[in-house]
């Protein structure tokens, strides 16, 4: 039985991890994160708290653990990437220094990256193949290039020292987990969208022209292809691009939205609120090599995820 450390384990992306590995009986689990973990995650693994900026926390929280699923970082909406930029370069970077340093230490067999598709954020091949990296630009905000650099962290350890790596890139991660903030964009799309709908906002306040487009990809699908690509021989020493294959605009999207909140159709419209100095017009990731090295592929269509993170959200609105 292998034992698996989820570092940032309380966040949405890492919950459904968590859940994912809870049901495959090959897996023990622990969880490390600054953040209370919920009851149920408690009640069915170990659970350290510490800042995993400091490698000996890093080091207790990874002692005995086989596999690494590194998901710890500051992360959120648009805003949020504006708002803090220094301070989640500094607190992400530090937090892979450590990691992987306490990775190489304790020898596991496989550190499993969990980066983002933010680093395509200067894309010009569509959809993005993982190769394209090699050739676009570096992300010019200061999330998309924190990511990158994590994994340039992975490749770097590899080659000095032979960390076991693979690098796992989620696409608009969405669904049931996320909490929308009162002030927009600070959370994801989705649950930012939601929130505006729910409250009857209207018009519907979009960031732009709309014209943006976005793959979403629910955080069920990203689990399962997170745990697919870190258990895989084939995943070793690769990255893969973890995403659905839909690319729609962000107008779409809040239709689609407005529209599994019951709202009627006659009634909607868009009203566009200036844009941020970085905001990605088109983001597409290929998923054609992890459906041929991995056998995987997201199933979880849209319009389902986003009725089922509607019901979420609005039964804790309640």
């Amino acid at each position: 039985m292998s034992r698996v450390l989820i570092t940032g384990g309380a966040g949405t992306i890492g919950a459904a991890v968590v859940r994912r590995l809870l049901g495959d009986p090959g897996y023990e689990v622990r969880v490390a994160d600054q953040r209370p973990a919920p009851q149920w995650m408690r009640e069915g693994c170990e659970v350290h708290t510490g800042d995993l900026r400091v490698i000996s926390e890093a080091s207790t929280a990874m002692s005995g653990c086989s596999h690494v699923i590194h998901l710890a970082a500051i992360t959120g909406g648009i805003a949020a990437h504006h708002r803090l930029p220094h301070t989640l370069t500094a607190v992400n970077n530090a937090l892979c220094d450590a990691v992987i340093r306490a990775a190489l230490d304790l020898e596991v067999e496989r550190f499993t990256y969990v980066s983002c598709a933010t680093v395509f954020e200067r894309a010009s091949e569509f959809p993005s193949t993982e190769a394209h990296l090699r050739d676009c630009p570096p992300p010019l905000s200061a999330y998309g290039f924190s990511k990158l650099t994590g994994e340039l962290y992975c490749r770097a350890a590899h080659a000095e020292h032979g960390l076991p790596y693979t690098i796992c890139r989620p696409s608009g991660a969405y669904g049931p987990g996320e909490a929308p903030n009162a002030e927009p964009g600070i959370a994801h799309l989705v649950p930012d969208l939601i929130s505006k709908v729910l409250c009857g906002q209207r018009p519907l306040q979009i960031f732009g022209s709309g014209e943006q487009t976005r793959t979403l990809t629910h955080v069920q699908d990203i689990a399962d292809g997170i745990v697919t690509a870190m258990s895989s021989p084939a995943g070793l020493g690769e990255d893969f691009n973890i995403a659905a294959a839909r690319e729609l605009t962000v107008a779409e999207l809040a239709w689609i939205v407005w529209e599994t909140c019951g709202k009627d159709p006659a009634d909607f419209a868009l009203e566009h609120l200036p844009s941020f100095a970085v905001d990605v017009p088109r983001r597409w990731p290929s998923v054609d090599k992890a459906r041929e090295l991995l056998g995987w592929q997201a199933r979880i269509e849209l319009e389902d995820g986003i009725a089922a993170t509607v019901k979420w959200i609005s039964e804790r609105a309640r």
